[in-house]
């Protein structure tokens, strides 16, 4: 599954341009401003149908326009987003379009086209920062690989949009009806079940998959949905005005030596771990989509130490790699000579 070239119009700091892609490796060089992390998050929106950078859609639209789109030819398929700003044909609210081969789709029927991993210095974070980035690390491998997990996603996320909005307006008015929350609880609980067991037998697969870089433990710290859970939080939910149970609640928690990487490892343990759970996602992803996801590596070279790096340039091989740096100096010479350069000016 090769990206062969990717349009952009409107999209972060790119007015109008177009960009080819060797099937092997192709390096993007530029200094800082010139916009090469927003090539590799539109590479990655093809593939997840989400920024991994940011929650709101609109702030991906150039300053000044009302649409944004990233078009890329993935083997024989045009793959096309179009972003829409708050506003734009009625909508109050930002809103996406996808296209494939230029026919409207779901998000469910778009993703899983076109698969890609990435790595940046900021998954750091999936260890160092809070649940949401480990939730996010999950989702994005997840949506990507099972369609009825992205279905579950949409579902969940919307019913609970809907719900968190009716709890706010109990605790304005202080007036309930039960009968208006039963649709939306019965809806959450089912679609959350739903996630919790993908998340489950992903979590599984990362604790008993081998682990050659970096050993260790992980555990799923989940937030279980049911009837009887929503009845135990209704009061509190209701002074909070947001629903407190169900996977947007989950955690994820890396361990060594029963002790949380996150508070007791090193700097150096936790990039390694980042590492081999990156490894391992290139892993998965191949199996379940039985061809190779394309490889995002998002100017690591200024950012990890030289042994990290290798480690990192271990994993090209096989699959196409989209990379970026801002001096082609960091690239080691032998890898260099069989790759193609795309040159960003400031």
């Amino acid at each position: 599954m090769i990206l062969k070239n990717l349009s952009l119009q409107n999209f972060r700091s790119y007015k109008k341009d177009s960009f080819n892609f060797s099937k092997d490796t192709t390096l993007i060089i530029g200094p800082n401003t010139a916009g090469k992390s927003n090539l590799i998050e539109a590479i990655f929106f093809l593939a997840a149908g989400c920024s991994f950078r940011i929650d709101k859609d609109d702030q991906l639209v150039r300053f000044g326009k009302d649409l944004a789109r990233i078009k890329g030819k993935i083997n024989e398929k045009d793959l096309e987003v179009i972003i829409a700003r708050e506003g734009v044909s009625g909508k109050n609210r930002p809103f996406k379009k996808y296209l494939v081969n230029g026919v409207s789709k779901r998000k469910a029927d778009f993703v899983g086209n076109f698969f890609a991993v990435l790595f940046a210095p900021s998954d750091l974070e999936i260890i160092t920062e809070g649940p949401s980035k480990r939730r996010n690390f999950i989702n994005n491998i997840l949506v990507q690989t099972d369609r009825e997990y992205r279905l579950a996603t949409g579902f969940y996320e919307k019913g609970l949009r809907i719900r968190n909005a009716l709890l706010h307006k109990v605790r304005e008015t202080g007036i309930r009806s039960d009968k208006e929350f039963l649709y939306w609880d019965n809806l959450l609980i089912i679609q959350g079940q739903k996630i919790t067991r993908k998340r489950e037998e992903f979590v599984e697969y990362l604790e008993n998959s081998k682990k050659e870089i970096f050993d260790f433990k992980i555990f799923y710290d989940k937030s279980t949905i049911s009837e009887e859970r929503l009845a135990q939080y209704k009061d509190v939910e209701v002074g909070a005005g947001v629903t407190l149970v169900g996977p947007h609640r989950d955690d994820f928690i890396v361990n060594l030596d029963e002790h949380d990487l996150k508070y007791f490892g090193s700097r150096g343990q936790q990039r390694l771990a980042i590492l081999q759970l990156k490894i391992l996602e290139l892993i998965y992803i191949e199996k379940i989509a039985r061809d190779k996801p394309a490889l995002l590596l998002d100017d690591i070279f200024s950012e990890l130490d030289e042994e990290h790096i290798k480690l990192i340039l271990s994993m090209i091989g096989g699959q196409q790699t989209i990379m970026t740096t801002t001096h082609e100096e960091f690239i080691p010479k032998k890898l260099l000579s069989k790759t193609s350069v795309i040159e960003l000016k400031k």
